[in-house]
């Protein structure tokens, strides 16, 4: 099973930019939908942007504009480049896998297989 490591996480001013990166290693596939998601205090896991195995990507309308979800299949690596960053955006921050299905647009937390142990980002204002 592909097994997953967030990095990147940190403090930063409201309007800063921070860019997250999720290792695979293990089975890892090209065709895999992949997903970030975030999860504040209280609250419920937030699906934030998902890729799918072609490349398509979805993101949460909270985050459309801002945030650019990526990845690099030769390092078999994922990646989030966060701008504009604002204090609602904090909260620990999850990669995710699943081999690719056509509902990976949709996906909700459950349809994921792998998950890293999340990285803390924290907005100020």
């Amino acid at each position: 099973q592909v097994q997953l490591v967030e990095s990147g996480g940190g403090s930063v001013q409201a309007g800063g930019s921070l860019r997250l990166s999720c290792a695979a290693s293990g089975d890892t596939y090209s065709s895999y939908c992949m997903a970030w998601f975030r999860q504040a205090p209280g609250k419920e896991r937030e699906r934030v942007a998902v890729i799918s195995g072609d490349g398509g990507t979805t993101y949460a309308d909270s985050v459309k504009g801002r945030f650019t979800i990526s990845k690099d299949n030769a390092k078999n690596a994922l990646y989030l480049q966060m701008n504009s960053l604002r204090p609602e955006d904090t909260g620990l921050y999850y990669c995710a896998a699943v081999i690719s299905t056509l509902l990976c647009p949709i996906a909700p937390p459950e349809f994921f297989r792998s998950w890293g142990q999340g990285t803390q980002v924290t907005v100020s204002s």
